[in-house]
């Protein structure tokens, strides 16, 4: 029993809450909900790739949820478990980027219409600091968790 907790440095029930770097999740949790609300708060006055925002932030905060749930639960305790770790928080922060930029592009793009949609341009200028907030903290996750995964090899 000893060899197997060894051999697996990831933390699970309430550990969770207190080792790096699990305790992203929260904040991946609080940011990403944000990037979600103020996206879906805006109104799409042109043609653009707000959809990709979209998909990236539900996408992100559905699929954290539930890792953080399988955390909490124990079920990681698999040897593959820190490897899924490094590759998923890699490819939130990878998505998360992507979306921060579609975000950017698309603020500057409707500063011309600010006189007409200040609101909206204010809530698209919120998402886009919470977009690279949220990648910020990802890439911070998948750092640590390849730090932690390296460790334990």
């Amino acid at each position: 029993m000893a060899s197997s907790t060894s051999s697996n440095p990831l933390s699970s029930g309430t550990s969770v809450f207190t080792t790096v770097p699990d305790l992203f999740f929260i904040p991946e949790f609080i940011f990403g909900g944000l990037v979600w609300t103020l996206v879906a708060s805006t109104k799409v006055l042109i043609a653009n790739p707000q959809g990709w925002v979209m998909f990236v932030s539900v996408f992100c905060f559905i699929f954290t949820t539930l890792w953080f749930l399988i955390f909490i639960s124990g079920a990681n305790k698999s040897s593959i478990w820190p490897t899924l770790d490094v590759v998923y928080h890699s490819l939130a922060a990878f998505f998360y980027l992507s979306a921060a930029v579609v975000q950017a592009y698309i603020t500057i793009s409707l500063k011309s219409l600010t006189s007409m949609f200040f609101k909206e341009y204010q809530l698209d200028i919120a998402a886009v600091v919470m977009c690279y907030v949220v990648t910020l903290l990802y890439a911070l996750h998948a750092i640590f968790s390849t730090m932690r995964w390296k460790s334990s090899s």
